[in-house]
């Protein structure tokens, strides 16, 4: 292994876990201070002392969330890298790697925390819109009293739904054990993911459970109270229906509704049968890179078939291809039309109607 970037503590470790050399912190200093060699990582005094708070007393009662952007594999660039850490006892709780900070980074960090520990009670973040509105703190009392309130952002929602509060941080330094987090990790986790050859973004959310596994083994402590505060995720909890993007919409008579510029349909599992929803109702679209497109209507989930073309234009151009391979219509020879005008009868009267007219004709003029 190339250890040459590691700082000396660092080094230490690694000795210990990959070699089985065990050594000293006071040792390893010494003997590579006399071979001449620095750290490459220098411990300077902070500028401003802040108070720190005290750590809550259980774990799961407070985690800190958050995220940085750093070259953590050169050739790779810039990613993001989402945390999480335990208040009580700074043991960090999930990573995960993501092109840009996002809201399915964070859903992925609250997957892992409720697949290996439990629902926490609180989470701690900063006052980015995914964690809170921008109109939050907009609203004026008057509002307030009318009844006007902020919608929650979908990860907000989604907390709801598992019952876990949200507090905003006002500053950096509140959350300061996840923002020194971050010091440590670009020193540590990028000087092993060059050691073990990572060289993408892939192969490293793959590496993290191993790094966690050591990292916390060293670093973390144990609470006041060894009764965490986690609660057990329930039995028929689905997850994947939680942790995803929801949207409301409308199907029309064929259960058929629009996002994001394009057509679905509401199917059963069988993908054939459009789903038993009455028209012009509304549902609940979800969205998220792991199960794609549902649809929620009521208590049920439901599958989407894309269309190829919205529904109204299908059926006109049904209308134009039947229209244009039709034949006209040629009547038959004994239709009326194929007749001819006919000439209008000629009636004969007899000599005594001839008379009764012309009386009732000269009788009309006399009365004139």
């Amino acid at each position: 292994m190339r250890l040459f970037d590691t700082n000396f503590s660092h080094f230490r470790d690694l000795l210990e876990d990959d070699k089985g050399i065990i050594l000293s912190n006071s040792s390893v200093y010494r003997i590579l201070d006399n071979a001449g060699i620095q750290s490459p990582r220098k411990h300077r005094r902070p500028r401003k002392i802040h108070a720190r708070r005290e750590r809550m007393p259980q774990a799961g009662m407070l985690v800190q969330i958050d995220c940085t952007s750093f070259e953590w594999i050169p050739s790779v660039g810039n990613m993001a890298l989402h945390g999480a850490i335990d208040d009580a006892t700074g043991q960090v709780l999930a990573l995960y790697f993501t092109e840009n900070e996002c809201m399915n980074g964070y859903f992925e960090l609250m997957r892992t925390i409720i697949g290996q520990y439990g629902i926490p009670i609180s989470l701690y973040a900063d006052k980015h819109t995914i964690f809170a509105s921008p109109n939050k703190g907009k609203i004026s009392i008057e509002e307030q009293l009318e009844g006007k309130v902020v919608n929650e952002t979908q990860f907000q929602m989604a907390m709801s739904t598992l019952g876990i509060s949200i507090i905003n941080a006002r500053s950096p330094q509140a959350k300061g054990r996840v923002e020194r987090l971050w010091n440590t990790l670009q020193d540590r986790l990028r000087a092993e993911l060059r050691i073990y050859g990572i060289d993408s973004m892939e192969k490293a959310n793959e590496f993290l459970p191993k790094f966690l596994e050591r990292y916390n083994k060293r670093f973390a402590i144990e609470p006041q109270d060894p009764e965490p505060a986690f609660r057990e995720s329930p039995p028929d909890i689905d997850l994947d229906n939680i942790l995803c993007v929801k949207l409301s919409r409308k199907v029309d008579n064929g259960g058929v509704f629009s996002l994001h510029s394009q057509y679905y349909q509401v199917v059963c599992d069988d993908g054939k049968t459009v789903a038993p929803i009455v028209p012009r109702a509304k549902i609940t679209v979800l969205t998220s890179p792991r199960i794609g497109i549902r649809v929620q209507y009521g208590n049920n989930i439901y599958a989407v078939k894309k269309l190829d073309e919205p529904p109204k234009k299908a059926q006109k151009a049904n209308k134009a291809s039947s229209s244009s391979t039709a034949k006209p219509y040629k009547p038959s020879p004994t239709h009326p039309w194929k007749q001819g005008w006919q000439k209008a009868p000629s009636y004969w009267y007899e000599e005594s109607d001839r008379e009764i007219l012309e009386a009732l004709y000269n009788s009309s003029r006399a009365w004139r």
